[in-house]
């Protein structure tokens, strides 16, 4: 029975440990390199830089609180109870770091290109791991993907037109310089994003057409352990029928796929292409009834999935 609700607990546990990591480097990004150099970052915390930048107020406060009304809809709307259970946390520790941080951080760098650069890549990783573990960083992902469910419109184009408002405003207020260096904080910290979410999930697929399926599968089978799918084809030249087999490895197989291919049937054809990620027996487990509250358009479907227990 303990082994059992400690599976069962862990994923969860693991999750709220990734978004406090990214929550956290987050935070370091905007205190330590963004906001000491005027440069803003996207969304929610790039309008609290700019109350800051008039008023004075905590930015770590003031994007917590400009929050508030969001989740609200959230919760009501989106995600449910697991949605907002992760978005609350998320959103308050990566506030509260902001501002307490504030006394201690002092700027690594004055080099406009390296504190973009790092800056962005950091606050990149954070989001990522946040996303990762099926969080959320609130903000304007809510109201992107408000936009979506009531007027179908894709939430990147909603995320574009705010931050195009956003970095509008950072070119009156702080001068072309400024914006410019914003627009690649941006670019930066979303392609992190992206590599952090397909960090260890790429694979490879082969197709492999042969004139001697049998004896290629059986090896595949036997000497990798992996799977082969036997798809029905013919050539569109010659008319013959031949199989094809379709076959996924981890990327560190492939050499051994080829060694396969090429000693059962050196004559036989292969393509080899990068798959983003594999769910299923031998890979990534799919885990049954766990959505994912952040917005990115690529998991519509998944995010519609039943609530899991928090």
């Amino acid at each position: 029975m303990p082994n059992t609700f400690s599976a069962r607990r862990w994923p969860v546990l693991r999750d709220y440990i990734l978004m406090t990591v990214g929550a956290l480097l987050v935070a370091v990004a905007v205190r330590v390199f963004l906001v000491p150099n005027q440069v803003l970052t996207g969304g929610i915390t790039g309008i609290s830089q700019l109350m800051n930048r008039f008023f004075g107020t905590p930015v770590g406060v003031v994007t917590l609180v400009l929050n508030v009304p969001l989740l609200i809809i959230g919760v009501r709307r989106l995600g449910g109870f697991v949605f907002g259970v992760r978005t609350i946390y998320t959103i308050t520790v990566m506030s509260l770091a902001i501002d307490l941080l504030a006394p201690y951080a002092r700027p690594v760098t004055t080099d406009p290109l390296l504190y973009s650069l790092y800056g962005g890549m950091i606050e990149g990783v954070g989001l990522g791991l946040i996303l990762r573990a099926r969080g959320t960083a609130g903000g304007t992902d809510i109201i992107a993907r408000l936009a979506e469910a009531r007027f179908g419109l894709p939430p990147g184009q909603t995320l574009i037109s705010l931050d195009a408002l956003l970095f509008g405003s950072a070119f009156l207020i702080f001068g072309p310089e400024k914006s410019l260096y914003a627009l690649l904080v941006a670019f930066v910290s979303s392609r992190a994003v992206d590599m952090m979410l397909a960090a260890g999930l790429h694979a490879r697929q082969a197709l492999i057409i042969t004139a001697q399926p049998e004896a290629i599968t059986t090896a595949l089978l036997h000497d990798l352990g992996r799977g082969v799918t036997v798809l029905e084809a013919v050539g569109g030249y010659t008319g013959v029928a031949r199989a094809v087999l379709l076959c996924v490895v981890a990327r560190s197989e492939l050499g051994a796929v080829k060694a396969v291919v090429a000693a059962v049937d050196p004559q036989a054809f292969m393509v080899i292409s990068e798959v983003d990620e594999v769910i299923g027996e031998g890979f990534r487990p799919l885990p049954a009834g766990v959505p994912h509250p952040a917005m990115p358009t690529s998991v519509t479907v998944a995010e519609k999935a039943s609530s899991e227990r928090d």
